[in-house]
């Protein structure tokens, strides 16, 4: 027989940090960690190990359900930056076939 069926769980954006830094800098295994912190899965601290060392901090935030927010001021102003140079490729093609 299987796993026993529970209820997704969420944890704490500081239970993931710590886990993430456990792992990351005190060479903890995902099953020490698992077993400190009551985590239903190793798999789980697998993933937010994933994410922190693809997107840093702002992969460790749990954003179901909620519009993504620029983690940094400066990530946005690139945004922006960038869709402003498209909008004036846009704009001088345009200009061009009128």
């Amino acid at each position: 027989m299987g796993k026993k069926e529970q209820p997704n769980k969420s944890y704490a954006k500081e239970i993931r940090q710590e886990a993430v830094r456990l792992h990351e800098d005190e060479k903890w295994t995902y099953r020490q960690i698992t077993e400190k912190y009551g985590i239903q899965d190793k798999d789980r601290v697998r993933k937010w190990v994933y994410k922190f060392r693809k997107q840093g901090e702002y992969g460790l935030l749990d954003n179901r359900g909620r519009r993504v927010e620029y983690v940094d001021q400066d990530l946005y102003t690139q945004q922006l930056k960038r869709e402003n140079a498209v909008l004036k490729k846009c704009l001088e093609i345009w200009k061009r076939e009128v």
